[in-house]
């Protein structure tokens, strides 16, 4: 007999068993098919679970859960400070815990032209850490890497730029479904691209997930239980997830309807959660069942090469953010403050999200401010392509499009054993929804059906 204490959370999924036929949990597939992450405790197989975030297990000498136990809820209490107060207790935790989790070690920090790694960065050159920094664009995309470079310079850090390259998914597809067990789509971690560099990059890796959740506002304050989870589907079912679980419930002829047993499955996850405040209460779902189901699956290939670091995972971090007022989190506020604060050089670097502006100036993106931006960037675009280069904005176009990439799709998607799992008729009617009606749309369809075909093959074929 073990207990297991599990994060906030946690970096990585553990597993569990429960008495019962191993069978495929189709119910739970069919939700991986429409979100993208398998939700709560599912796992591909009715009698295996992941151990829930912030509970204590007892789990058996032969890996069977006997019970759980949480030991932190989720809650909402703030207090009277001001705003002042609040921005001096993150400086003085996030740089703690920084301090903590890097002491004695050359540091790996990935960048980009967002706040999160730039917060990281500035804690890092405060505490004069010795760091490895670098970043990455697509090829014909926004050249996201010049920012990044920007912010190191400043900070005196060693940098490298690279180039995300077509079609590097069907050399690593293999090794990426070992590393993650086909838990999320293969077109996220566009980290995999240059997994063979980290080696010799540092000592640890500092990460700056789930920043942009805990640092901002999810909505109004005050909706009502329908507009919550209302909310919530509109922020976690993907564009043509809901039709693909819809046809793949239909194929294996589960009881009832899919939308229906999703609905009551989210109602009863946030009717557990005890806030009223609606944002606080958004958080601490996407926190409880998004962060460690799906942000947390890719940080493997990460770990796969170096120890990694999370300031925002940190269970000290979360227990703040449940005091910090809703008013203080919206608009990032915190984290802008704390860089301006810090280092007044890096927030005149553009901030990404709000291109051309930087923290100084970022409200001035609207109408009439941004048009000569926005106007020039159209014409660059529109430009490109009339000279046959592509405006790439997201990772599975890399992969996706192209006669060799198309190709590597069908072995996946029109492989013989796959398609005795999930019917050829089905696989070739979001094919051709992908091909010749919206590719944007059913992209997503397309990623979680090769996902499947190597779960499949790696777990039930011969």
């Amino acid at each position: 007999m073990k207990t297991v204490k599990t994060d906030i959370i946690p970096i990585r999924q553990q597993f569990a068993k429960l008495k019962g036929p191993h069978e495929l949990n189709l119910e739970a597939i069919c939700v991986f098919a429409a979100i993208g992450f398998f939700l709560d405790q599912d796992t591909y197989w009715k009698d295996e679970v992941v151990l829930s975030p912030a509970s204590m297990h007892t789990i058996d000498d032969d890996g069977f859960l006997i019970k759980s136990e949480s030991w932190f809820r989720w809650h909402y209490s703030p207090s009277n400070e001001t705003f002042e107060a609040y921005l001096n207790e993150f400086t003085s935790l996030f740089e703690s815990i920084i301090e903590e989790k890097t002491l004695g070690k050359q540091v790996i920090l990935p960048l980009s032209g967002g706040l999160d790694s730039r917060t990281q960065a500035v804690a890092l050159r405060q505490l004069d850490k010795d760091v490895n920094s670098y970043s990455y664009s697509y090829k014909g995309g926004y050249p996201e890497a010049k920012l990044s470079k920007s912010i190191a310079k400043i900070c005196n850090f060693r940098f490298e730029a690279f180039e995300i390259p077509k079609g590097y998914l069907w050399d690593t597809i293999a090794d990426l479904a070992k590393i993650n067990n086909c838990y999320s789509d293969f077109t996220h971690p566009r980290q995999m691209a240059i997994i063979e560099k980290f080696e010799a990059m540092g000592d640890v890796f500092s990460l700056g997930h789930w920043g942009d959740v805990l640092f901002d506002s999810m909505c109004e304050e005050n909706l009502t239980a329908d507009q919550e989870l209302e909310l919530v589907l509109k922020k976690i079912v993907k564009k043509g997830g809901l039709e693909l679980a819809t046809a793949l419930w239909k194929l294996w002829k589960l009881p009832g309807d899919f939308e229906s047993y999703l609905r009551g499955r989210l109602q009863n996850l946030l009717n557990d959660i005890d806030i009223k405040n609606s944002s606080a209460k958004i958080r601490a779902f996407k926190s409880m069942y998004w962060a460690p189901r799906w942000t947390s699956i890719n940080l493997a290939v990460f770990e796969e090469k170096k120890p990694i670091t999370l300031p925002y995972y940190d269970n000290a971090m979360c227990e703040f953010i449940c005091t910090v007022p809703e008013n203080f989190l919206a608009d990032r506020q915190i984290q802008i403050e704390y860089i301006k604060k810090r280092n007044s050089k890096i927030a005149q670097i553009t901030w990404q999200e709000n291109k051309p502006f930087n923290l100084y100036n970022y409200h001035l993106n609207r109408v009439p401010f941004n048009v000569p931006y926005r106007f020039v960037n159209k014409i660059k675009r529109e430009f490109n392509v009339v000279f046959g280069e592509k405006y790439i904005q997201r990772n599975w176009e890399l992969q996706f499009l192209g006669k060799i990439n198309d190709k590597n799709l069908k072995k996946f998607l029109f492989a013989e054993e796959f398609n005795q799992f999930i019917d050829k008729n089905v696989i070739n009617a979001f094919y051709d929804l992908f091909k010749n009606k919206n590719e944007v749309y059913y992209s997503h369809s397309i990623s979680i059906l090769v996902t499947l075909s190597l779960f499949f093959k790696n777990n039930l074929g011969s």
